[in-house]
């Protein structure tokens, strides 16, 4: 069933917790944690995203909170480190905080910035990592043109797939063919192409990705996440969307129930943070996270507490949102059986 939104406004908390480094242009991250019966939730669409998107996300929460997490066939999970836009000069700031890991996403395409700085950054990584597998995440911010020149340079660094590098499906297929008619070797992955269409099948439709970057929030949680990367039959890389230790469980989660795991997940991003809400962060040791569970700390619910205004306007959002996904949403996403 799903629970009642009295429910869930009774156990909210809405936080504010800094970041070690500017990410998404950001250094504070909010979020809304929710408590049900079978543990921790996280609600934390980013402030831009609309209602019926966020429904989502909501279905996520509940997932962990309310409904329970698919069953698990593997207990210990391969992650990457993320390097956000940062200079190249702090790249080597940035690592140290994710211990050892033997994978490195990298930021690129950031606006205000040319391919100048994003050859710098990887190859700083590289340097510091020479053994690393490396992947660049350009979320959608290059046209074509722009896709096929810059990969061509950054492959000399040795890339081990590029992270949507164009917005559209059909931009992501025109790239991955031109760099395939080059001799380009670089593996082309889908990520908003997956989570923000109606279809996330369709970009394994049009044949535009070798694999697949899935997180579990946009999605709806990890059972229909789980359900997308089968029926997408593409290898899967399970990321986060900037999430505390209580949505790393979440990815976890899925990342633990996926019958093949080929790739390192990218959910390493508590060790942005500043601070997490739990005692027992969910962060890497030796490039894997142990899976178990994420419980929110008392004292730092307190600590980190949003401001009125902004607890305010987050519990409005939750209102809004629990009537789109009570009236199933634009697809149907949460089905109360």
């Amino acid at each position: 069933m799903l629970p009642s939104l009295e429910e869930l406004l009774d156990s909210a908390h809405v936080l504010s917790l800094p970041m070690r480094v500017k990410f998404r242009g950001i250094m504070e991250r909010e979020t809304l944690l929710l408590k049900g019966p079978l543990g921790w939730g996280e609600f934390c669409p980013f402030p831009e995203y609309g209602d019926e998107e966020s429904a989502r996300w909501l279905a996520s929460t509940i997932e962990a909170g309310w409904r329970g997490f698919p069953p698990p066939i593997r207990d210990s999970i391969p992650v990457n480190a993320t390097v956000p836009a940062v200079p190249a000069a702090l790249v080597p700031e940035v690592l140290s905080r994710f211990g050892h890991v033997n994978a490195v996403k990298v930021k690129v395409a950031e606006k205000g910035q040319d391919l100048s700085d994003d050859h710098a950054r990887v190859t700083a990584v590289r340097d510091a990592l020479p053994e690393a597998s490396i992947r660049v995440d350009a979320n959608g911010g290059w046209d074509v043109e722009q896709a096929v020149q810059a990969l061509g340079k950054l492959t000399a660094v040795g890339l081990e797939y590029a992270e949507q590098p164009v917005a559209t499906i059909e931009g992501l297929a025109e790239v991955r063919r031109r760099l395939s008619a080059a001799g380009t070797p670089v593996l082309i992955a889908a990520d908003e192409s997956v989570r923000k269409e109606d279809d996330p099948l369709r970009v394994a439709k049009a044949g535009a990705a070798d694999l697949i970057v899935v997180k579990v929030a946009p999605l709806g949680g990890a059972a229909r996440a789980l359900e997308i990367v089968t029926q997408a039959g593409l290898p899967a890389v399970v990321s986060s969307a900037l999430d505390t230790s209580i949505g790393i469980r979440a990815g976890l989660a899925l990342a633990a129930a996926l019958p093949a795991l080929p790739y390192a997940c990218g959910l390493g991003t508590v060790s942005l943070f500043a601070s997490d809400v739990t005692l027992d962060p969910l962060v890497a040791d030796d490039g894997a996270i142990q899976l178990r569970e994420a419980v929110a700390d008392p004292g730092l619910l307190e600590r980190y507490a949003a401001p009125g205004e902004r607890r305010d306007w987050w519990l409005d959002r939750l209102r809004r949102v629990y009537a789109v996904l009570a009236n199933g949403g634009r697809s149907g996403l949460f089905t109360d059986s």
